[in-house]
């Protein structure tokens, strides 16, 4: 059996690689029963007060004598509810559930990026797959035989599950578009990503990462002096914390 990766790598905005710890099992699993829980109280909920509005009192009847428009108005609703509840939500939160966001997951492509729609609802179809044959056995036993811990409709539609990477720090970014003028808000969350990950960066990449931002802002290679460059650097290591 092979062991989880220890995290997806890709390539941030600031050139620096970041690493996303990919979701196991246990994690997949806690955020699927909080979604579970979720979609069968709003279905139950909707068949419960659809139904009593169409008896017109408190009555739960499911006679088989009733005419189509009960089963329009309150069956197919719920249902729809129940067995739509992923792929709208994962679709209309880009890859994130109540649950997943609850347990700090979401869903991302091989490449670390957003899936698009039509990977999200692949990946739903194959849950008819996966929940074979109870209580999810097959999905289950592929996260955890599988190096990624992936289920079928994951390799079915090229995604994983990620931990999500917390998001600047708003005090940073702040203080970082204050103190450094010259940066439009794209530029200052740039800045802001960069100085928090400042005491994990050897010499070489900081030098790296300042003549990027120098270069997007101040002009090209060829119009920026080497006092220009010194200058720039040593106000982003004043910015840098300790």
């Amino acid at each position: 059996m092979s062991a989880p990766l220890s995290g997806l790598s890709i390539e941030s905005d600031t050139g620096i690689e970041v690493s996303l710890p990919v979701a196991g099992p246990g994690a997949r699993a806690y955020a699927f029963l909080i979604d579970w829980h979720a979609r069968l109280i709003l279905g139950v909920a909707w068949f419960v007060i659809a139904a009593v509005l169409y008896n017109g009192r408190l009555s739960l009847t499911t006679s088989l004598t009733h005419d189509p428009l009960w089963f329009g108005a309150v069956v197919m609703p719920a249902l729809a509810i129940y067995f739509l509840y992923h792929p709208v939500l994962e679709v209309a939160m880009h890859g994130r559930t109540p649950g997943k966001r609850s347990v700090g997951i979401r869903v991302v492509t091989r490449a670390g990026g957003p899936p698009g729609a039509g990977a999200l609802l692949v990946r739903n179809v194959f849950r008819l797959i996966d929940s074979l044959p109870v209580a999810y056995g097959v999905g289950l036993t592929l996260m955890v035989l599988t190096k990624d811990s992936l289920r079928c409709g994951d390799m079915a539609a090229g995604t994983l599950l990620v931990y999500e990477r917390p998001a600047a720090d708003p005090a940073l970014l702040q203080s970082a578009a204050q103190r450094v003028g010259v940066f439009d808000a794209a530029g200052a969350e740039i800045v802001a990503d960069l100085l928090q990950r400042w005491t994990s960066l050897v010499p070489e990449a900081r030098v790296r990462l300042a003549r990027k931002l120098l270069q997007r802002y101040l002009g090209s290679a060829a119009d920026l002096s080497e006092a220009d460059e010194l200058q720039w650097r040593a106000r982003l290591e004043r910015l840098a914390p300790p």
